[in-house]
């Protein structure tokens, strides 16, 4: 931990990485009080990751960036930086790895006769639309890659610059092929950005959701995650300010800090909520089995426990009160898919 915060980032230190016996520190000869972003070029040969977990609702997922600007604190992805030699403090925040060949890996995955066609999720571990992305445009290649085979994608996201690939996303969503959920986790602004730093503020993000849903995009939003004592009273009016914007599905999760990132909570707890830190974190290890992240599929993410079931029953009214539960939730179709080149059936409009 550092003698005082790092502006801009939401942890303030390195919890000791797993993997290897040196480690990063930062301290006031290196940036007093900032620490900047690096970006590194990731050489992955392979770019859709398959999933068996039976906790995500998604088969596949495409991650251009490993690691998120956003910063977090709660953030289940910040221990898979440590499988980099980065720590998951505010390594993760601050080395991001780019994959720069992203969508031509992707491009030449969906040319193989052999692909098997499943709904791709992007930001299954990290952000796809975090700051960088304004600049380096991966993610947008990805979606234009989509866009041609008509390949169903699913995203979630915290921020606005979403939108800026609406002409993508509504193009695919003619053919039942995209949707966009957008996280939203308080309607605090100012919660939000302690505990969020460099993702868009729930006002931008409520935006957001007005303009998909506007551009003819499928729309929901991720109430996730819910910590106890902290933002989990929330979940009604951020149901109902969704739902006035244009949503047409919600869920939620529990929050569970796996491995490093229990140390990195605990430690912006200590910063931003000391009298609350002991009760939250004590809630979060009943609602987790006792442990800070259940061991269980099925229950690290619903949790257990007289809280969980709280969370439950406030989702579920708030779900009733707000109508999202009478509304259909969307589903993505691969019935639209094609190959560039192949020859396509005739299409008889008008008769």
């Amino acid at each position: 931990m550092l003698n005082k915060p790092i502006r801009g980032r939401g942890a303030e230190g390195n919890p000791l990485e797993r993997f290897v016996s040196l480690r990063v520190e930062y301290d006031d000869g290196e940036a007093p009080g900032r620490v900047e972003t690096k970006v590194f070029v990731d050489h992955s040969s392979s770019v859709i990751s398959k999933n068996e977990s039976p906790d995500l609702g998604m088969m596949a997922s495409v991650n251009p960036y490993r690691g998120c600007e956003h910063g977090c604190a709660y953030c289940y992805a910040r221990p898979t930086h440590e499988y980099l030699g980065f720590g998951s403090g505010v390594d993760f925040e601050s080395r991001i790895m780019v994959k720069t060949e992203a969508p031509k890996l992707l491009r030449a995955t969906l040319m193989k006769p052999r692909y098997r066609v499943v709904p791709v999720t992007m930001s299954g571990v990290t952000d796809c639309y975090q700051p960088l992305e304004k600049k380096l445009r991966v993610t947008r290649g990805c979606l234009e890659v989509f866009a041609e085979f008509r390949h169903p994608v699913a995203i979630i996201t915290k921020n606005h610059l979403v939108t800026r690939d609406v002409d993508l996303l509504s193009e695919l969503a003619k053919f039942q092929a995209s949707m966009v959920y957008v996280s939203i986790t308080s309607l605090d602004a100012d919660l939000a950005h302690k505990l969020e730093p460099r993702a868009s503020s729930p006002k931008m993000r409520l935006e957001a959701v007005r303009l998909l849903r506007a551009a003819g995009v499928p729309v929901g939003v991720s109430v996730a995650p819910m910590i106890p004592g902290l933002n989990d009273h929330e979940i009604p009016a951020i149901l109902e300010a969704a739902a006035q914007a244009g949503a047409m599905a919600a869920f939620y999760s529990v929050v569970r800090l796996p491995f490093g990132v229990k140390e990195v909570f605990a430690e912006w707890l200590e910063t931003h909520f000391p009298d609350r830190k002991e009760k939250i974190l004590g809630r979060i290890r009943e609602s987790q089995g006792q442990t800070m992240s259940h061991p269980e599929f099925g229950k690290r993410l619903s949790g257990v426990g007289v809280w969980a079931e709280q969370v439950a029953q406030l989702f579920r009214v708030g779900m009733i009160r707000s109508g999202l539960a009478k509304m259909e939730r969307p589903k993505l179709s691969n019935a639209a898919f094609r190959r560039p080149g192949e020859q396509m059936q005739l299409e008889l409009v008008g008769v």
